[in-house]
């Protein structure tokens, strides 16, 4: 998958004016940047990823209150199989500080490198969202594996430890994105956290093919994610 494809496509499309699209492509070095020190950080590969021309909001089902969402992480069906992709939304590519951009790329690898280990023990059959956010957030940081135990990188893991100390917060690149992007009528997808849900079937797991020294890695970091959970409890 092209990164950028679907930036162009809205562009083309004069869904994107020519000052966020230059803006985007601009600084999309920032995320290739993330993603190469991610991957040299844990000595695992990062799974495919996309910029979505969109601000992603979310909200509770019948609410008038929305987060943004600034990425995410998606199990795909491909080709009979399952794929895992991450979708990184513009105003976080065009307005994102590089440590916010690289903390955010961090954190959907966790997510990627838990729902993968999940999937390759046959460990889940639906992964559903909460429609409560605090509780959403509270599952996302009870489940998710410790930064610690992946990277090997002590700046980055100051920057996963800034911005998500209970869920992702940074002020100042949510006001950017309401003022530059959402208050200006650029693209948005609104979802609901109650149905932003992926469900999954015996057939579709069996078929998915996962790399054999990658579930080996996702075992070693398991048995320390293990550990150092247990140290916090005790």
């Amino acid at each position: 998958m092209e990164p950028l494809q679907k930036i162009y496509e809205a562009y083309t499309a004069n869904l994107l004016p020519k000052h966020e699209f230059d803006l985007i492509n601009k600084r999309f070095s920032l995320v290739l940047e993330g993603i190469a020190r991610i991957e040299k950080a844990s000595g695992i590969r990062f799974p495919v990823a996309y910029v979505e021309p969109s601000a992603v909001l979310s909200s509770a089902t019948n609410s008038f209150d929305y987060g943004i969402l600034f990425a995410r992480t998606i199990p795909i069906f491909s080709n009979n199989s399952i794929q895992i992709i991450i979708q990184i939304s513009a105003p976080l590519v065009a307005y994102g500080l590089k440590g916010t951009i690289h903390a955010i790329l961090a954190h959907e690898f966790l997510h990627y490198l838990e729902l993968t280990s999940r999937l390759s023990k046959m460990d889940i059959i639906s992964d559903e969202l909460s429609s409560n956010i605090f509780e959403n957030v509270y599952s996302d940081n009870t489940r998710l594996i410790e930064p610690q135990t992946v990277f090997d990188d002590k700046t980055l893991l100051q920057h996963i430890t800034k911005r998500f100390p209970s869920g992702f917060r940074d002020y100042k690149l949510e006001d950017k994105a309401l003022k530059f992007w959402i208050e200006k009528n650029l693209p948005t997808l609104k979802i609901t956290l109650d149905t932003n849900t992926v469900k999954l079937n015996a057939e579709s797991l069996a078929q998915m093919k996962i790399n054999p020294l990658l579930v080996r890695k996702l075992e070693q970091i398991k048995i320390k994610n293990s550990k150092i959970r247990k140290k916090k409890i005790y």
